[in-house]
């Protein structure tokens, strides 16, 4: 689902979006992101009524977009496996071309302190799943996906594998002599999402 914004939002949006993975959420009040932003108090609670409204809003306005991609995947001409592996390659570089907010909303969901009223982001979780679900299964029809795959874990082996390495960046930059953010970035679009997609295969086809 795509939410509709108007240039001012988009602009607030992105102003917080820097805060809240600098500081924070809890770090970050209505009075840093207006200033930031170069307006009001009162304009960003007219536009979004809450901090943690805004947070929904940048949330939905990051991670709808994947939900498209995903859904276009299934009509394409392509065979299971190349559905898979482009799959796993659009989730890497949708999360890696927003780190901040997969980081703020990996703490939040997380959070005891606030639950956050994320109907619209839960379906579209479920949208996605369903869009891996279509694909496994015509893999399934054809012979060469298991039967057996726990399909709602592959995602999150997919994300999991992608935060470990980022939340270790220092350690494997030091291991993997990845001296630069240019090297490490290039290693997660190479190196790292080829051995996702090996780790995916190697879970989807049928032992020999």
């Amino acid at each position: 689902m795509q939410i509709d914004l108007n240039d001012k939002q988009i602009e607030i949006l992105k102003v917080a979006e820097t805060l809240f993975a600098e500081k924070g959420f809890d770090g970050t009040s209505i009075r840093d992101i207006s200033k930031e932003a170069k307006i009001n108090v009162a304009m960003v609670s007219y536009y979004f009524g809450s901090k943690e409204k805004l947070l929904e809003a940048l949330i939905l306005h990051k991670t709808s977009g994947l939900k498209e991609q995903l859904v276009h995947l299934i009509d394409e001409n392509l065979e299971p496996f190349d559905k898979i592996n482009k799959l796993i390659e659009l989730y890497i570089n949708r999360i890696d071309c927003n780190k901040g907010i997969y980081r703020v909303l990996h703490f939040e969901l997380a959070s005891k302190k606030r639950v956050l009223e994320l109907d619209s982001f839960s379906e579209i979780k479920k949208s996605n799943l369903k869009s891996l679900e279509l694909i496994i299964q015509e893999g399934q029809a054809k012979g060469v996906f298991r039967k057996d795959i726990i399909i709602p874990l592959l995602t999150p082996t997919i994300l999991g594998i992608y935060f470990h390495f980022q939340m270790n960046k220092p350690f494997f930059e030091e291991i993997l002599n990845l001296n630069t953010d240019e090297a490490f970035n290039n290693y997660v679009k190479t190196d790292l999402k080829k051995h996702i997609q090996q780790t995916i295969k190697a879970l989807l086809l049928y032992e020999n």
